[in-house]
């Protein structure tokens, strides 16, 4: 299914549930109704603003519904995000066997996906304009657990060939990575839903390890997605965009309603976010050899619109 992510992004704002529907109300002046969405319609809600007041009905209605509710913090990182407790009906068979898979295992899946995530920057860099053979020439090094840690080695190169020598990917800094940050926020809430509805656990990843982290396995599958969210930083940068706006922010939501290409056609990435998840438990229960990753190559729409330019 693919919802829509709502953001809500102004402040004196106060959220709450009625007839089905999240509704959205101005807290100063005359209290007027703003807007109202279906809470079946719903994929997340981004809570990025400050002044911002919610029922627990409405937080109760998402979580019923596997909507993750996101808590931004500064600079449009995630600070916190609410998941539901009941996420797929084998949820409690598969968090028995995501616990159960040896490390063997795990090391497996993390160089498919390292070998994914190089496959895509490699594409978004000959999108770009730019030399993409310094990263597709890692993909066939990369070994079980990537102990040469060629995803690191990528990024370092990757950064620079994408944005310039002079770029710097910092976590606090405004502008580029500002704009990064909040891609990759939808991002991460788009797979976090994912994750918990393919019935696993968040914080049981298969390579991110730090402690603090109760997204870990979340980090690791929206690696292979990260460069769709920066060749359309780059797009906006390129059409003269270098800042967080509302414009900006619509940009970046709607990259996850581009189609990808799959092995079983062009595939929006919300769902392959899905079916990526899902392949990993139907990995660990067995029914599996392999992640549903998506195939190298750009978002159908950007690709098109790349090439219009």
């Amino acid at each position: 299914m693919i919802g829509r992510i709502v953001e809500v992004a102004d402040d004196q704002r106060h959220l709450f549930t009625h007839r089905g529907f999240m509704v959205v109300k101005d807290t100063a002046g005359e209290h007027k109704e703003l807007g109202q969405v279906p809470l079946d319609d719903i994929a997340a809600v981004i809570a990025n603003a400050h002044g911002l007041s919610y029922t627990n009905n409405l937080l109760v209605a998402l979580a019923e519904r596997g909507a993750p509710f996101v808590l931004c913090a500064a600079n449009h990182n995630v600070a916190g995000m609410l998941f539901p407790v009941d996420g797929n009906y084998q949820q409690a068979k598969r968090y028995d066997a995501q616990i159960a898979a040896g490390k063997p295992t795990a090391k497996r899946l993390w160089a498919e996906i390292v070998k994914a995530k190089l496959q895509q920057q490699a594409s978004a860099l000959e999108a770009a304009g730019a030399p993409h053979v310094p990263l597709s020439a890692l993909v066939s090094k990369v070994r079980s657990g990537d102990p040469d840690n060629f995803e690191a080695q990528g990024a370092r190169r990757y950064w620079s060939l994408l944005f310039g020598e002079d770029f710097r990917r910092q976590q606090d800094a405004g502008g580029l990575n500002a704009m990064l940050n909040y891609g990759y926020t939808v991002l991460r809430a788009t797979t976090a839903r994912a994750v918990v509805a393919a019935g696993l656990h968040p914080t049981l990843g298969l390579h991110h390890s730090n402690e603090g982290n109760a997204m870990r396995l979340v980090d690791d599958l929206m690696e292979p997605f990260r460069p769709i969210v920066d060749l359309k930083v780059w797009q906006l940068q390129k059409n003269g965009e270098n800042e967080i706006t509302p414009e900006t922010k619509r940009a970046l939501v709607r990259t996850m309603y581009d189609d990808m290409q799959t092995d079983l056609g062009a595939t929006p990435v919300t769902i392959c976010t899905q079916r990526l998840a899902t392949s990993l438990a139907q990995v660990f229960i067995g029914e599996k050899n392999k992640l549903d990753l998506p195939l190298p190559g750009l978002p159908l729409a950007l690709a098109a619109m790349l090439n219009d330019e």
